[in-house]
């Protein structure tokens, strides 16, 4: 033992890297860097300066971060200095066994650029296992009758180690009788054998002690003994004879337990008991059986060739005088396919970005098999079709990275099977699965699940009621996902309509609608991401505001006077049926059904004298007016639009039937409603005051009158001659507008030859402003028709005194002056008239007849 620590001494302090020239291995980076260590050495000591041997520089070594890739730890390398340090006990004997060169094949892995190379690492042994024998005494039967040169093959001796270490030769101790010599088999390894020197006398000596001593060829060599214990026996004429000094046989490592190897067999030319030979084995190792009486050898267990691949039998035939043959029988396991191969990752790489370019490493495979030869050569593929692929890195070392385009939306990960074939026969395979996660990176824009959004809302809507809802989505994760923003060219006026709801695309009113102010809108939705860059769409967004029957039915026609007095109007007392009285205008600011008007007759002086238009308003007598028939009639007048429910509104028509408005008045006086004692006092008083002032007004104008027929101004006061301004004559038909305007009557005209008056004057003077009636040829009631001359006339007061005395008496009678209207000339804009008998336009009709203006544009 002495010896054996002198020899580790020895070899820890012999140089330890054995590199290549560098030389020989740059210009193919394929070929591995070789390394040369003694085993046994300590841990933490230098194999070799690995990262100087790769061309890196100390500076680098921070960055590349040099490590080693092995499925055993047996080295590591310095992080400060990238040199390659021994982690592990080196046991050449375990590692490789009785192999002639141990080398461990290993990967050098560096980053940024990730890369491996290739370290192979031979362990030389070293002279640390002493010859060995398995037992302390071996014991051999010798007849004295043995003959001098009979050899007899003695204990074998194991040693662990190799080459000049291993076990070189035998020594015998001094022995008059005996000698040694050393025998050696075709693998080279030696046994001894022992030889009778002179004939032995058992009557002298029948036991004889010997030490047997297996010497290495280590410098200083180790050593192993042995006692032999020979007994000489008595005499026996023959010994057994083996067929075969040596047997060899080729068994498959596959074979079951119990199957025969083969069988020796001895011959005995005695008789007897001296020729019956029994079988024995040596150094059986509990692997293989031996029938004593057949000597036929089976196997006890499963032979493996990865465990050991060679057996040496020694087998000794006794017969029954005691004499011994011996054989040696060499049993040569054969390698099957019996291994799977081996998967090992490195480097894997899980999760990987989406956007990731072909060729991006995802893991580091190794592939090892425990068989031999075609057995261990690994084939590695890839299962179904999948954006990876396998490439080659070097022996039973490959590389998984990506061949095409990934897509997270489309697949969120991969299982990702792996599959190694060995090349034996028949084929061995092994799978493994690993799952590739992809990692979102933002390539989505969101998308609206409507190219375009319509929206009907009802008007009157309460404020904050939810009127839509739009959807975007967005195939990204996590940030990368929507948030519906609202968007428009006019933000700050859509904030008062409607409001966004950024997380559920709700959109809310932030008002109540109004169909009659606003009937849509449009607005512009923008779904927005929160990736880096961010990605947006855009949808849009159309309100209809619908309408409602929220809006009740306006009559514009007839309107109430200034004091809120109804007006009224005449009719001829020979109208015939059919005749065209007058015409109830009215509109409604809803639209549809809600604005489709009805008229309806709620309450009639005198049913059936009247016809109401059901959806024209035009008021005409259904017969003619009898002797019965009151002159003064009263219709109440309902108009309804078409909603649900309708909404109305009435109005009130004054019809008079008198052929000239010196009729009106007295029918005027007449009051149809009873009233309380007061009311009529007041009727009366107002009664004899018309008439006072009627008879003052008839008695200016024939002193007027009787003035004018002087020949000084026949021209300029010949309108107050009988039948100059009467309804007379070619009258202008009235022209009124469907539906929108009131009729016209009554209208100013002259005689044609008469005067210089005419029509379009009058019409000048209706649009100038000025007090214009028509009435009987007395004149009485009526101010003149000027035909627009300077008038010298001495009492011009005294006609405007008239003119405002009848229309106290009216307005005292509670009766407002006659509607009438003129014909509108072209080109020229028609104004109020504000004395008795002129055109009044109402502020309503005024609107009516621009909202009539609107529409047509």
């Amino acid at each position: 033992m002495g010896s054996g620590a002198g020899d580790r001494g020895w070899a820890e302090r012999r140089p330890v890297l054995f590199p290549f020239l560098l030389s020989l291995f740059c210009p193919a980076l394929s070929e591995p860097l070789r390394y040369r260590i003694p085993e046994e050495m300590p841990e933490g000591s230098v194999v070799g300066n690995l990262a100087k041997d790769l061309g890196f520089s100390v500076r680098e070594l921070p960055t590349r971060k040099l490590r080693v890739s092995s499925d055993k730890p047996y080295f590591t390398v310095s992080a400060e200095r990238g040199e390659l340090l021994v982690s592990s006990r080196l046991d050449r004997e375990q590692l490789c066994g009785k192999e002639p060169v141990c080398a461990l094949e290993f990967e050098a892995v560096a980053e940024k650029p990730l890369n491996f190379y290739h370290v192979n690492v031979e362990i030389e042994d070293i002279n640390d296992h002493p010859p060995k024998f398995m037992q302390n005494s071996f014991e051999l039967q010798i007849s004295e009758s043995a003959l001098p040169g009979t050899r007899f093959i003695l204990e074998v001796a194991e040693d662990g180690d190799t080459g000049l270490n291993s076990l070189q030769n035998y020594k015998l101790s001094l022995s008059p009788s005996f000698s040694l010599i050393n025998k050696e088999k075709p693998d080279g390894s030696k046994y001894p054998e022992l030889i009778l020197e002179k004939p032995l006398d058992r009557e002298q000596q029948n036991y004889h002690r010997l030490v047997l001593t297996a010497l290495d060829g280590g410098d200083p060599p180790l050593s192993g003994t042995i006692e032999l214990q020979i007994q000489v026996t008595d005499a026996n004429d023959n010994p057994p004879v083996f067929k075969q000094d040596v047997y060899r046989v080729r068994l498959s490592e596959n074979v079951p337990p119990g199957t025969t190897v083969l069988q020796v067999s001895a011959t005995d030319l005695d008789e007897g008991l001296n020729s019956e030979i029994t079988y024995s084995l040596y150094r059986t190792g509990q692997v293989f059986n031996l029938n004593s009486k057949s000597g036929e050898i089976t196997t006890l267990r499963t032979l493996d060739y990865e465990e050991t691949k060679e057996y040496s039998l020694v087998v000794e035939g006794r017969d029954g005088g005691g004499l011994v043959a011996q054989c040696t029988v060499e049993i040569n396991i054969q390698d099957e396919n019996d291994n799977n191969p081996e998967i090992t990752f490195h480097s894997l790489v899980e999760t990987i970005l989406e956007n990731a370019v072909p060729g991006t490493l995802i893991a580091f495979i190794k592939i090892h098999d425990r068989d031999s030869g075609e057995n261990r050569e690994v084939n590695c593929r890839l299962e179904g079709k999948l954006p990876f692929q396998i490439i080659s890195s070097s022996k039973n070392s490959y590389k998984l990275v990506t061949e095409g385009t990934l897509d997270r939306e489309l697949t969120p990960e991969y299982n990702v099977t792996i599959t190694a074939t060995d090349r034996g026969k028949p084929p061995l395979s092994s799978s493994t699965t690993i799952t590739l996660h992809l990692t979102d990176v933002n390539d989505n824009a969101p998308v609206f699940q409507q190219s375009a959004y319509l929206v009907h809302v009802p008007e009157n809507n309460p404020p904050g009621a939810s009127i839509a809802q739009v959807s975007a989505s967005d195939p990204d994760l996590g940030p990368n996902g929507q948030s519906p923003t609202p968007s428009d060219l006019e933000p700050r006026a859509l904030s008062s309509y409607v409001s966004v709801s950024a997380h559920s695309g709700v959109v809310f009113a932030q008002r109540a609608f109004d169909h009659e102010q606003l009937r849509a809108f449009e607005l512009t939705l923008q779904a927005r991401d929160q990736g880096s860059p961010a990605l947006s769409a855009n949808v849009s967004l159309r309100v209809l505001v619908g309408d409602r029957n929220d809006n009740a039915p306006r009559v514009l026609y007839p309107a109430l006077g200034p004091d809120g007095s109804a007006l009224f109007d005449t009719v001829p007392r020979a109208a015939q049926p059919g005749y065209l009285v007058t015409k109830v205008v009215a509109v409604d600011a809803d639209s549809g059904h809600n604005a489709w008007l009805s008229y309806h007759v709620l309450q009639a002086s005198e049913p059936g004298l009247f016809s109401l238009g059901l959806r024209t308003g035009e008021v005409r007598t259904a017969r003619a007016l009898g002797d019965r028939d009151a002159a003064r009639q009263r219709l109440l007048v309902a108009v309804r639009d078409g909603g649900q429910p309708p909404l109305s509104a009435t109005a009130t028509l004054l019809l008079v039937f008198a052929d000239s408005l010196q009729e009106v008045l007295p029918d005027l006086s007449e009051s149809p409603q009873p009233s309380d004692p007061q009311a009529e006092l007041q009727f009366y008083l107002v009664v004899a005051l018309a008439l006072i002032s009627v008879l003052f007004l008839l008695a200016v104008i024939l002193a007027v009158a009787l003035r004018l027929r002087s020949p000084s101004s026949p021209t300029i006061w010949g309108c107050f001659q009988p039948g100059l301004c009467v309804k007379s004559g070619p009258v202008v038909p009235p022209i009124y507008s469907e539906g929108t305007l009131p009729y016209s009557y009554n209208l100013c005209v002259a005689q044609a030859g008469k005067t210089e008056f005419n029509f379009l004057k009058c019409n000048e003077q209706l649009s100038s402003g000025q007090d214009i009636l028509c009435g009987d040829s007395s004149g009485v009631l009526f101010p003149l028709c000027s035909s627009g001359e300077s008038s010298s006339h001495p009492e011009p007061l005294t006609t405007e005194k008239l003119n405002q005395r009848s229309i106290r008496i009216l307005e005292s009678a509670n009766y407002t002056k006659p509607r009438r209207s003129h014909i509108p000339t072209p080109g020229r804009q028609q104004n109020s008239a504000s004395s008795l008998g002129a055109l009044r336009v109402s502020p309503e009709e005024k609107d009516y007849h621009n909202l009539q203006e609107e529409k047509r544009t």
